[in-house]
């Protein structure tokens, strides 16, 4: 994740896009990841995550205690509060990184990546009322910022508002129609409020626009299995090895396909 942090508004928009993104992957991990994967892709990666892990919690917490240092020797600045405030979410700080962002929106109400974040925090706190206030309050200015769109659509979920949820990915699909993340992201609310066939079709453009993503291969998958499609469901595997997916990474799924 890149960690760069500026000070003007605007620069803060397009420089962070990508940050902004693996923020949203993170955050979206919740909704779009389940146990599946999880079990399937992990067992071999334990050990040696933890250890990086472990690592890169040592260089968060070195890089906070700088950064505490320089804001206590300063004169105010936007710049080291977003990165003390990066610093608490890489540390999973979830309360002391909000904090911080509302610190800056006291000095820039319309400061984008403190409004984007401190949402990003408040929905780990399980704020989700003042993470859709913040949310609404960037789309107010950027209504086509694509992160925040589809942060909101979540939010929603949280809030047992599938259908406005929904509405959300429908706009963002419409904006953003190459994005992958915007298909599986609705396929995602879609299977939840059971229009399966809608559902589907959205893995499959997911799929189409992201062909190597095994995310949405499985998650094409698992729907096909649930509604009892076994044939349907191995030609997408099938189809899934041809684009370059090692076959090992699916077996799971094979496995699933074979029972009755």
């Amino acid at each position: 994740m890149d960690c760069r942090l500026y000070y003007e508004t605007m620069r803060n928009v397009e420089n962070e896009k990508m940050r902004n993104f693996w923020g949203l992957r993170l955050l979206m991990t919740s909704v779009l990841i389940t146990h599946f994967l999880v079990s399937s892709f992990s067992h071999s990666l334990n050990f040696s995550l933890s250890q990086y892990q472990n690592n890169e919690n040592q260089r968060w917490r070195d890089s906070l205690t700088y950064l505490n240092q320089q804001i206590a020797s300063q004169p105010w600045s936007t710049d080291l509060h977003l990165r003390k405030a990066n610093a608490n979410l890489q540390l999973k700080q979830w309360q002391y990184a909000a904090d911080e962002y509302s610190l800056v929106l006291q000095k820039e109400p319309r400061n984008p990546a403190a409004l984007f974040y401190r949402a990003y925090a408040n929905t780990h706190l399980r704020h989700f009322d003042l993470s859709r206030n913040d949310l609404n309050d960037l789309l107010a200015y950027l209504p086509n910022h694509f992160e925040a769109r589809l942060s909101l659509a979540i939010v929603l979920q949280q809030l047992g508002r599938k259908q406005d949820a929904l509405d959300q990915l429908n706009q963002t699909v419409q904006m953003h129609p190459d994005s992958a993340v915007a298909y599986a992201a609705r396929a995602n609310v879609e299977r939840q409020m059971k229009h399966d066939e809608a559902a589907l079709y959205d893995w499959e453009r997911a799929e189409q626009l992201s062909p190597r993503d095994p995310l949405y291969v499985v998650s094409h998958v698992d729907l096909l299995l649930v509604l009892e499609r076994r044939s349907e469901a191995r030609r997408v595997l099938d189809a899934a090895v041809r684009r370059g997916i090692p076959k090992g990474m699916l077996l799971e799924w094979y496995e699933k396909c074979k029972r009755r």
